[in-house]
Parts: structure tokens; sequence; C-alpha cells
């Protein structure tokens, strides 16, 4: 008798016998009395959220959302502006969350293959577009076989337990994506976690678990909150060395990063060095959702037995996989994409500078505007979004405490002028705010 456990045991038995009415439930002293006990629990539930609440806001770090009434695109209309917005802190890089091709085929897909499946892709969920990016994908990562999930965020989830055992050990960069960490905590190897891009606090690490059966070192390819990239020249060696596995997180740079958009691997010139990759198709592979593992066969064979969020999400829906494949084959046949915004990136991120303001990571679309104070980052962003301009401030806990930014990310489909105006407003308000002179 779902949602009647509370009742005395004799109501219970009479409902199951079907000699009990809804009037004796409605008239129960017994629904009275849970009535009141469930509205002082939930009283109290919402008393202590309130506080926190509050103490949230006060510490200027409360995240509003901003209502989108059009499509994604570089020109978006925003809920209370009376004007198109300039966007430039969404994840579109390549700028094919709306692009006309993307979009046709996902309608395609739509139409010939239905909303969604209704399943798990172990019992009906299987269709022949989704072995079709699959394989693209492994194609494209130039790896041996690829899993699809509904989001990175599960492939991050859903890889270390089902792999790893007490008798591993994982190794995991502390500024990770929270995915990967979250992922790592559900599974039972050693855990160990070194500083930032330290190869030799790597090293040491590696030392510890010599006799480990696995070895997992974890690392994000580019750190999304700071624009920086991994090292994986060195990580590789240290791999080599010590016998471990490499995994990289490729969300911010699939897509756009590396000469031919193939990630931080083609960055450094060394495709085909990293064993396993993760990453998403809902940044510059389309921009809808889903996420995917890579690597060798007999990993993802293992993965599609065990990894919970894939025997247990329902699969992508046809639509999704459709503008995915869309977006990678132009990707994959047009090089241009990738060469805007490179250029886009070059032009921001040495206007920015220029003009004073202190800009983090390498030569990445990410361009965190380094600003320090959470309250000032949320006033900056709102006072760019007064001059047309989306960004949108980021504070604890999505990064350190006194980190405070506004994360300025570039597209392809940025034009010259845009980018301009974008600068100009950054500095009009950087010197009202006493940030630049």
């Amino acid at each position: 008798m779902c949602g009647v456990s509370w009742l005395p045991s004799s109501a219970i038995s009479a409902l199951r016998r079907g000699r009990v009415t809804s009037r004796f439930l409605i008239q129960s002293k017994d629904v009275a009395l849970y009535r009141s006990v469930h509205s002082n629990a939930s009283e109290h539930l919402k008393s202590i959220l309130r506080e926190e609440i509050n103490n949230i806001k006060a510490a200027g770090t409360w995240k509003e959302e901003r209502i989108i009434t059009s499509s994604q695109s570089t020109l978006i209309s925003v809920a209370g502006q009376n004007t198109k917005i300039l966007n430039f802190c969404a994840n579109n890089y390549l700028g094919l969350s709306n692009h006309p091709e993307v979009v046709h085929a996902a309608k395609t897909a739509l139409e010939k293959y239905g909303a969604g499946l209704s399943s798990v892709r172990f019992i009906c969920g299987t269709q022949s577009i989704h072995k079709e990016l699959e394989k693209k994908i492994a194609d494209f990562h130039c790896k041996e076989d690829t899993i699809l999930y509904p989001s990175c965020f599960d492939a991050n989830g859903g890889f270390f337990e089902s792999v790893l055992t007490p008798k591993d050990a994982v190794l995991s960069d502390e500024l990770n994506h929270a995915s990967i960490i979250d992922g790592i905590r559900l599974c039972k190897a050693q855990k160990f976690r070194y500083k930032h891009r330290d190869m030799a606090d790597l090293e040491e690490n590696l030392k510890k678990v010599s006799d480990a059966r696995l070895k997992v070192i974890a690392t994000d390819g580019v750190f999304s909150m700071d624009g920086n990239v991994a090292p994986l020249p060195d990580i590789c060696k240290l791999a080599q060395k010590y016998g471990a596995l490499t995994f990289v997180d490729e969300c911010h740079a699939t897509g756009f990063f590396g000469k031919t958009g193939r990630g931080t691997e083609e960055f450094y010139g060394m495709m085909g060095a990293i064993d396993i990759i993760t990453s998403t198709l809902g940044k510059a592979v389309g921009g809808a959702a889903g996420g995917y593992t890579t690597g060798p066969k007999e990993l993802i064979d293992i993965l599609r037995q065990r990894s919970r969020p894939y025997l247990f999400s329902n699969s992508m829906p046809p639509a999704v996989v459709g503008a995915a494949v869309k977006a990678l084959d132009l990707l994959i046949n047009d090089s241009s994409f990738t060469e805007r915004i490179q250029k886009n990136t070059e032009r921001f991120r040495s206007a920015m500078t220029k003009a004073g303001f202190t800009i983090a990571g390498e030569n990445h679309p990410i361009c965190p505007v380094m600003l320090g104070d959470a309250k000032l980052a949320t006033i900056f962003a709102e006072q760019m979004l007064c001059r047309g301009i989306y960004v949108i401030g980021f504070s604890y806990p999505v990064v350190p405490k006194d980190k405070a930014r506004i994360r300025v990310q570039i597209s392809a489909a940025h034009t010259k002028d845009e980018i301009d105006k974008a600068v100009n407003a950054f500095v009009d308000i950087g010197k009202k705010l006493n940030v630049i002179k």
C-alpha cells in the first residue's frame, strides 16, 4: 500500500480488503496526527534552509538564473531586457548549438526514430544511430570503441566504480571537475590527490602505490574554471615510468582545442597517447546533451556490463544523437570552425591584457577575468548586462575563496565587432569599479 505505511495496521488491512472508504482515511485521527507532525518537520526544514539561503546571499555568492527566451546563440533574448544581448558565457564554442544543419539533423532523427526509447540501452534502447555515433567518436579520438552516457558527469561517475577495486589506486589532480571527484568517491580504490599540475607531487604519490594492481592518473585536459591545460607530456612520462593508466576529461577541449579540435592530445601533438578519454556532446559538439567514454574495446565492454549510470539511465534521445552526428561531421569536414575560435580567442585575450586585466589560463577560449571579490564579480556581471553583454560572476564554492572571476567564453561564431564591444564594456566598467586604471 504505497504511501500509507503510517496508518494503523487495522486500517491497512481494511484497505487491502477493499473495506475502507476515503472518508475513513480523511477523518482518521492518525491522519491528522501525521499531518501535524509532518507540518512541524517541514517548517523546521524550511527554517534551516532559509538561514542557509540568507547566509549565501550575505556572502554575495547567491546565483540568480537569468531566463533566455530565444535559442542559444551569440545574440540571445533575455527576460527583462528589451534588446538582444551578446552572449559571452556559453559553452557553445563552435557556434553549433543553433546551426541550421545541426537543427535539421535533429528534426530528421526525431521524425525517423521518435522522441525517445523509453528504455535503457541493453533492454530495447539501442538504435542504429547510437552505434553510428559511438563509432564516429572512437574514430575521431583514434580509439577502439566508445560508450554513450546521458552526460559526461555520468561517464565520469560510471568509470571508477566499475573498474577499480581495493587492489587499485587512483591519483587525481586537486582541481579536477566535480564529476571526477564524485566518481572517485564511489570506488574502493586507494585515493590520492596531487597538487594542481605538480608533477613532483604526482610522482611522490605514484611511488606510494607501486604495488597496486592498476594505477590510474586522472586529470582534466583543460581545467574549466581557469582555462589552463594539464601537462600531458609529463603525465604520460610518469605513467610510463610507473606503469600507470591515463584518464583525461576532455569536456573543455573536444571539438575546438588543438589544430583540428581533437583536444589536449592533439594540442600537444600526441594523438593516441591517452588511455581513456571522457567528454561531452553538450558543449562544442552540438550543445544539447550527452557524454561518452572512449578507449580500449575491453574497457568499453566492461562498462556496458557494470557502469550504473549506463545500465540504469534511458538511452540518449534520437534527436540529440542525430544532432551530435551532424556536428561531428561539420567539425571533421570544415577546419574553419577551429580556426575562427583560435583567432577570436587571441583577439580577446590580447585586448583585455593590454587594457590591464588579469586573464587566467593559457591560450584557451575560457578566459577568466580575475577579480578576487565575490560581490565585485556579481556587480561587474550585472553592469555588463546593462551594457548588453551576458557574462556570469563565478565565486565560492564553484571556485576557491578570494578567487572570484568572470569567466568569459569565446565562440567561433563571435564576430570581431562583437568581441571588441565586449572588451570596451569591460574596460569602461573596470575603470568605474576601480579594477583597472
